[in-house]
């Protein structure tokens, strides 16, 4: 379902615990709670969407936006139930994902995260000072390759597939709701945060949304990260493919102008990727030069 209001909802404010500044919006976002299907839903307001599942004998969400955010959101569970939450899951360590972990840290029994998430998170809040790194809450459960757990009446997984837009990203799936919360793994129809510095590597990242893709129902519902005004944050199996595809080209493109003789400046001047028009900047200033100055320095080793 196209919802214009997400490229507001889910811009990356205040990720500067752990992304460039320069990256940043400067826009403030209204709450909003949508239910999915199969008492699973989502939570935008600012910075990375939420996701969650509530039923009778289980509440788990699905990384914590920012501090403020989080308790707005934390609040807003508390209107639905009465439960503590059993789990809190990070899909990965950025700031707008994670920094609102420490709004859910005395509703929670526990959060979930690769076990490359923690330290990421520590390393990215050195840079901005002992007084961000004394705020960091990480996560106290962590796995290598698969965790799962029942969860009331529903299945929870989470998978990491190797490195992509970090070393530590994990696709959550919600079995009997059939639906996957892919983190920044899809910037859905939006240039990308690439992060080379805490482990992303394109060519795996093209192959990381493919095998996910393959390995879930084709009827699954992708609860993206970000995503653009016209595409919004629910997504399909098509949608996934569609920014698989897009990573490829990016790499093809690139290497084609190294091919050529240009210049990394030449190559990232240009201002659309061919075939991919429909892609765009989703309201901070990641842009297609971006991307190409990475998947540049990546080809180039």
């Amino acid at each position: 379902m196209k919802r214009r209001n997400f490229l507001l909802n889910t811009a990356l404010l205040g990720a500067g615990t752990l992304l460039p500044l320069n990256v940043l919006s400067k826009n403030f976002f209204r709450r909003d709670f949508s239910t999915i299907r199969r008492n699973v839903g989502v939570y935008s307001e600012r910075g990375g969407t939420i996701g969650w599942l509530i039923n009778d004998n289980a509440l788990v969400a699905v990384d914590s936006q920012f501090p403020d955010s989080a308790a707005n959101c934390v609040a807003g569970l508390k209107e639905r139930t009465s439960r503590k939450m059993d789990y809190l899951i990070n899909t990965h360590h950025h700031g707008d994902h994670t920094a609102g972990n420490s709004a859910f840290k005395e509703y929670t029994n526990h959060i979930v995260a690769h076990e490359n998430v923690p330290g990421y998170q520590l390393k990215a809040a050195e840079t901005r000072g002992q007084e961000v790194v004394d705020a960091q809450v990480t996560a106290d459960m962590t796995f290598s390759e698969k965790w799962s757990q029942d969860v009331g009446d529903e299945i929870v997984h989470a998978t990491h597939y190797g490195p992509a837009h970090t070393g530590g990203d994990s696709v959550v799936y919600f079995e009997k709701a059939n639906i996957a919360h892919m983190g920044d793994l899809v910037f859905n129809r939006a240039y990308p945060y690439i992060d080379p510095g805490a482990g992303a590597n394109i060519q795996n990242w093209i192959k990381v949304l493919r095998i996910a893709a393959d390995e879930l129902p084709s009827d699954a519902i992708y609860i993206c990260g970000h995503g653009n005004a016209n595409y919004g944050i629910q997504a399909s199996k098509g949608d996934v493919l569609r920014k698989s595809d897009f990573l490829e080209e990016l790499m093809a493109f690139t290497q084609r102008g190294i091919d050529a003789g240009k210049s990394k400046e030449e190559i990232a001047s240009a201002p659309v990727l061919p075939g991919f028009e429909d892609f765009q900047a989703p309201g901070w200033s990641l842009t297609l030069e971006f991307s190409i100055n990475t998947a540049y320095d990546e080809l180039a080793g």
